[in-house]
């Protein structure tokens, strides 16, 4: 078994036999997960959507301790688009109240498993309180060397890209001629990161949702019906076995599977 999973899977468990079939040596570098179905999961209990959201937070602990402990490098999710400002106020405010909640009860353990922080998005659009959280827990972390969590906030793919070529060209003094793919991304909320190797999307609806756009370009994408207050460490496994199927070629002949 992993040592790092030691003591924490029990022999012979269904996640213990799962680990076993992983090829350590050809993790994914950069995961994404868009997390959806805390509603419909509520509503199958009678209960309403800001339950679902409280209940995706367990999740959101197991994706982390899993890909933390499996030492990938960068785990991003997508928390709130800039779409969802069209949900309704109660539940958006909810939303918020958590994201600040969590943020300050999580952190201790996120600093202590070495792993960095960042929010990416408009994250000016956002309110004040919950920028000075954002703040709080990038500084906390900003020393940590260990997987980078990006949280997807107030964020949407089409006006990253379009935000990326603006600073691109002004830094080419407004002349686009000469920009370059590395320009562009070298302007991203996720430059420094590899580009996402794996794309995760829970509860088993066919879209990206605006979602990493451009760093998706060769993304394996991998869609389970679970709901995503139900995804655990299995359903992690599950997907990484899944993606290391995959034949990655990049648009070319021969494949190109890489180690971590």
């Amino acid at each position: 078994m992993h040592p790092h999973f030691t003591g924490v899977l029990k022999a012979n468990s269904a996640e213990a036999k799962l680990l076993e079939r992983i090829d350590l040596a050809r993790l994914p570098r950069h995961v994404a997960v868009i997390m959806d179905g805390n509603g419909r999961w509520a509503k199958l209990r009678g209960k309403p959507r800001i339950f679902g959201h409280r209940a995706g937070a367990e999740s959101v602990k197991a994706i982390l301790d899993t890909v933390t402990r499996l030492q990938i490098e960068a785990v991003t999710l997508y928390a709130f688009s800039t779409e969802n400002w069209k949900r309704p106020k109660a539940e958006v405010m909810g939303l918020m109240s958590m994201l600040k909640r969590y943020i300050r009860s999580e952190m201790r353990e996120v600093k202590s498993n070495n792993i960095r922080f960042q929010a990416i998005g408009d994250i000016k659009g956002l309110a004040e309180d919950v920028q000075k959280e954002i703040a709080w827990a990038t500084e906390e972390t900003k020393a940590n060397t260990g997987t980078v969590l990006s949280v997807a906030l107030n964020y949407g793919g089409r006006s990253e890209i379009v935000e990326a070529c603006r600073k691109a060209a002004a830094n080419h003094n407004g002349s686009p001629k000469d920009i370059t793919e590395a320009d562009i991304a070298a302007n991203l909320y996720t430059h420094g990161l590899p580009d996402v190797d794996l794309l995760i999307r829970t509860s088993g609806e066919l879209r990206i949702s605006n979602f990493l756009l451009w760093q998706i370009a060769y993304a394996e994408i991998y869609v389970t019906p679970t709901l995503f207050p139900d995804f655990r460490r299995k359903d992690i496994f599950e997907a990484i076995l899944d993606y290391q199927k995959r034949d990655r070629r990049f648009g070319d002949v021969k494949s190109r599977n890489h180690p971590a």
